[in-house]
């Protein structure tokens, strides 16, 4: 009688071969076919929260095309450009990924992305669908590299409570800067350790928005820095006065505070709504308004991203099927009421409201109307961040305002000049 260690070995070995997958073609001959004919493409993305609303998306493209198969690969974006750069270098870029207006003309310009004219030409797509100023941000010398995929738009988030506790009326549409500031100031609370408001040192969710309501500009249309124009400066005084004047925290972030009880008000992009809703303990206290006006006019920054395709990618028709797919009228507008983002597509912003009635959220969309772009260059980030560290002084209070912002246009003069 064979003993029990001898009986097992024929398991063993069995169990063995399926690891090594010697077994696995003869008994899942079948399986094995159908995985041999289907396409796998990646999908590079920076935001987890979109994950699952993009995870629904993509299942639906694979039922509708079930020889592709798409793998969503999600990195943070203080790591994502880190790992595209590297990527790009190596030849192995994901199929398809995020593109952002920053980084559009090095990837653009330097081979990294398919050219998508003649697939657009080709396709039942419609740029004109769009917002201009979108498409044309990922258009680089003549050529189309992205498709939109959503925008943003900046609105004043406040809470409820701390405005009740303080005896303030809550903010309106009707709001100016000088409401702004004076009930930032009945809202300050220096022994509970709380802020009016949260104004960061923040271009997209900050200065910008009152520079252009002010009639200001950060970049003028012949590509020259805006920081000397008086009305640019201007604006930037009214802005910096928040935190010089101990009405806003100058470190940290804003999400902290205001998510904290530590900020009555902050300025929050439409990107920001996921973190608000997840948030049990704050979301049933906080609202949000269009921004405040200044002579009858505001003015909100807008940006958005697109869906970029690999020029070194091995399945172009797979991708581009998925990229056409993602940009059409009926994903866009599933993708607003997922309320993964506001969808780019004409129309699918309505969706995207209706996503969650407890917010007002058609603050976000009213600011379309007088909307402006996202100010950009070829290298756009570079003199961003030098105007940054050369505006911070004065953000502080260390240094007149003016000083500092023309040392800022100097700077960031240069440095477009670098481009050319």
């Amino acid at each position: 009688m064979l003993s029990a260690h001898k009986r097992r070995w024929p398991s063993f070995i069995f169990s063995l071969l399926l690891v090594l997958g010697v077994v696995t073609p003869i008994l899942f001959a079948h399986d094995s076919v159908a995985a041999q004919g289907q396409t796998t493409i990646t999908y590079g993305i920076w935001d987890s929260r979109q994950e699952p609303g993009l995870r629904q998306i993509a299942d639906d493209f694979e039922k509708a095309n079930p020889d592709i198969k798409v793998d969503i690969q999600v990195t943070g974006w203080e790591g994502y450009w880190t790992m595209l750069e590297a990527a790009a270098t190596g030849g192995s870029l994901p199929d398809v990924f995020w593109m952002h207006s920053n980084e559009i003309y090095k990837y653009g310009a330097n081979d990294q992305l398919l050219p998508l004219d003649d697939l657009i030409k080709e396709s039942d797509l419609d740029l004109s669908k769009f917002p201009q100023g979108l498409v044309d941000i990922y258009k680089v010398n003549g050529h189309q590299y992205g498709i939109p995929k959503d925008f943003d738009t900046i609105a004043l988030w406040y809470n409820k409570k701390l405005f009740d506790e303080a005896g303030v009326a809550y903010p309106t549409d009707k709001w100016t800067w000088d409401d702004l500031k004076e009930a930032a100031k009945k809202l300050t609370n220096k022994d509970k350790g709380i802020y009016g408001i949260a104004t960061m040192l923040a271009n997209q969710e900050g200065f910008y928005n009152f520079m252009y309501t002010n009639g200001g500009t950060a970049l003028t249309s012949d590509n020259k820095s805006g920081y000397t124009d008086p009305k640019t400066i201007e604006a930037l005084e009214y802005y910096f006065s928040f935190g010089r004047e101990g009405l806003s925290p100058t470190t940290g972030d804003a999400m902290d505070y205001f998510a904290n009880d530590k900020a009555a008000m902050a300025l929050f992009g439409s990107w920001r709504i996921g973190s608000i809703i997840s948030n049990e303990s704050l979301k049933d206290k906080v609202d949000v308004v269009p921004l405040p006006s200044k002579d009858g006019k505001r003015v909100s920054i807008y940006n958005g991203l697109a869906n970029a395709i690999s020029a070194k990618t091995e399945h172009k028709e797979a991708a581009w099927k998925f990229v056409n797919y993602l940009s059409s009228k009926e994903v866009q507008e599933k993708a607003s009421k997922l309320g993964v983002a506001i969808s780019a597509y004409e129309g699918a912003s309505d969706v995207w409201v209706d996503t969650n009635k407890q917010f007002n959220l058609k603050s976000y969309i009213e600011e379309i109307k007088d909307a402006q772009i996202r100010p950009y260059t070829h290298e756009t980030t570079k003199w961003e961040e030098k105007v940054y560290e050369i505006l911070k002084p004065a953000y502080l209070g260390e240094k007149p305002v003016k000083e500092a912002a023309e040392e800022a246009a100097k700077a960031m003069n240069e440095l477009i000049e670098e481009e050319e």
